[in-house]
């Protein structure tokens, strides 16, 4: 092999979104795709080792939104299957770790391409079926989202070893990217399957190893990304898929002493208690493992007085109601100022009543079921405390049931109290809360907006004014990781937008970018002297 040989990937442009209009070619392929996956139960293995392994202990993947209909049976791991897949992947290391990233890169770009080419409705479908995501939320999930995680991860990960330091004269000075030592733990949520490709695959392509736990709720969705992976050519023992309960596969996982890092999407209170365990463990480990989250959000949309009301209104819907608010970038909460407030009401109130609900395969249907009881439990517990509160009050939705499918209706919630806790908590859910504040008092409301939730993920601010842009971008510097002006706070694309916030949202670590890579490398600086020195003596010790 020309090992010296240079080799290129081109910068890629963003996997186009298809349509899905009426008697297209893909949305017939898409509804037969739908036909038949409902009609095909499963029986989801453990992958250790690239072996298929089954337990005793199974659990049920249902359609939300019609949770009688059940697309698969899945094995749970317990610690047992959890070392043992610690120890494949320890044993796929001696060889992945050494392999040349060009060699590596392959696999990826592969499974980007059967993404967008033969597996695309298949994982569109998972995701509709599995997780109660219309048509083109899926799209731009299950097939847009992972292909460009692929295709722009291979493309960084190539600038990365090729970022070099100067060398001296008589000297070469060099940096070598190694993976790091020992394996990384990729846990999954349930709401997005670009996140679910992306966790294990990114820390796997800069040479590592993984060992992959999907959330529970969505592992049906997550078995068809492990099988492109398989199908790709990922060598067996380098992503490991453990679905499972967090205490049974993640105990023995982050006990272990070579966990050299964590890349995690799900709930603060999840990442805070995995990151109190590795440092209670801190000392056992061979380094210190890297720990790189995303978390919860609040995220709002502020409203200027010069705002276009049309735009804030497509906005407040869009991003606040689609995939039924289960996003961790949804607006879940707003400020409008009072002097626009009465037509923005109007008009918010009339689209909502625009918003339809129901089964995925009705594609009129901009809202689905949420994802499980529990999260319906959650949601509706929010909404009944509105009803209750003295300084609260549901405009809009507010109904719920669950006896086919986990249907919550689009509910929107005005009060009076800045620092309700619907203003400063996750619901994860289709309530959006709108505070009015007084259209003179622009510079406090925004302070206000910044000071209210512990978190920092998304959030905009819509304005035409260019002094107030200004001036809501200075002062909410810190309360979103990605700030938009005049657009919903949903929808970051890769390549464009960076993912990724902090205070309680997470570690910023910017996913779909060079700076989520950098994480899972660990460099080593090399300096070759061609010609060193015999004499301890240096000039200036001379007397003359």
């Amino acid at each position: 092999m020309a090992t010296g040989t240079k080799f290129h990937i081109p910068k890629p442009d963003n996997e186009p979104l298809l349509k899905y209009m009426p008697n297209s070619p893909e949305r017939k392929e898409l509804k037969q795709k739908l036909h038949e996956m409902k009609q095909s139960k499963l029986d989801i293995p453990l992958i250790i080792g690239g072996n298929e392994v089954r337990t005793e202990n199974t659990r049920k993947s249902v359609i939300p939104h019609n949770h009688e209909v059940v697309l698969a049976d899945y094995h749970n791991a317990g610690t047992e299957e959890a070392i043992n897949a610690i120890q494949a992947a320890l044993e796929a290391r001696k060889s992945w770790s050494s392999m040349p990233w060009y060699d590596r890169a392959p696999i990826f770009l592969k499974a980007a391409e059967l993404i967008a080419g033969p597996y695309r409705q298949t994982l569109n479908a998972a995701a509709m079926l599995d997780m109660s995501k219309n048509t083109y939320q899926a799209e731009i999930d299950a097939a847009a989202e992972l292909v460009d995680f692929l295709r722009f991860n291979s493309y960084y990960m190539q600038e990365i070893y090729r970022m070099q330091v100067n060398s001296a004269k008589g000297e070469w000075d060099r940096i070598e990217y190694r993976p790091l030592e020992g394996f990384v733990f990729a846990v999954t949520p349930f709401n997005f399957v670009s996140i679910m490709g992306n966790l294990p695959s990114a820390p796997a392509m800069m040479g590592n190893v993984v060992i992959w736990k999907p959330a529970s709720s969505a592992v049906y969705a997550a078995y068809h990304v492990m099988q492109v992976f398989v199908k790709a050519g990922i060598p067996p023992g380098v992503i490991n898929f453990l679905p499972g309960p967090g205490a049974r596969v993640g105990d023995p996982v982050i006990d272990h002493p070579k966990l050299a890092g964590i890349h995690f999407t799900g709930s603060t209170e999840t990442f805070r208690a995995m990151w109190k365990q590795v440092a209670s463990n801190i000392e056992k480990y061979r380094n210190y493992p890297r720990i790189v989250g995303e978390t919860g959000g609040k995220d709002f949309i502020f409203a200027h007085e010069s705002a276009n009301i049309d735009e804030l209104v497509t906005a407040l819907v869009r991003g606040s109601f689609e995939f039924q608010g289960q996003k961790c970038s949804a607006s879940s909460r707003a400020y409008i100022p009072s002097s626009i407030w009465a037509q923005t009401r109007e008009q918010l109130l009339a689209d909502v009543q625009r918003v339809k609900m129901g089964d995925v395969e009705d594609f009129t249907n901009l809202m689905n079921a949420v994802i499980d009881k529990a999260s319906f439990n959650r949601i509706t517990n929010y909404i009944d405390f509105a009803k209750r509160s003295k300084t609260a009050e549901i405009i809009a939705g507010g109904k719920s049931d669950a006896a086919k499918g986990y249907f919550i209706e689009p509910t929107i919630v005005v009060t009076s109290d800045p620092k309700l806790k619907l203003m400063e908590e996750e619901i994860f859910g289709p309530v959006l809360t709108i505070y009015v504040y007084d259209e003179n008092d622009y510079e406090a409301a925004l302070h206000l907006c910044d000071e209210t939730s512990p978190y920092g993920l998304t959030g905009s601010v819509f304005a035409s004014d260019r002094d107030a842009i200004v001036k809501a971008s200075k002062i909410l510097r810190y309360s979103a990781g990605n700030f938009y002006i005049n657009d919903k706070p949903t929808g970051a694309v890769v390549g464009r937008q960076p993912f990724g916030g902090a205070r309680a949202s997470g570690t910023n670590d910017k996913a779909g970018s060079r700076l989520n890579l950098m994480r899972w490398v660990s460099p080593r600086t090399i300096k070759e002297n061609f010609v060193p020195p015999r004499d301890f003596m240096y000039d200036y010790m001379s007397e003359s």
